[in-house]
């Protein structure tokens, strides 16, 4: 089976300034968004992001 990989969700450096300002009351160094750009997909559960998205848009709406 052929792979599709275009993007369907992005986070880009403005997300993570947004929410450090939100957090952190300031802006993340150069330094500080290496770290965080290194390793921030470790923290999203990419599995249930997308069974949720299924279960909400396919299932609710077959049932419908």
């Amino acid at each position: 089976m052929k792979r599709d990989n275009r993007i369907v969700y992005s986070i880009n450096v403005g997300d993570i300034q947004e929410v450090a300002q939100d957090e952190l009351d300031r802006r993340l160094t150069k330094s500080e968004l290496t770290r965080i750009e290194e390793n921030l997909g470790d923290y999203i559960d990419w599995h249930n992001a997308i069974t949720n998205a299924i279960l909400f848009h396919i299932k609710i709406q077959e049932k419908a």
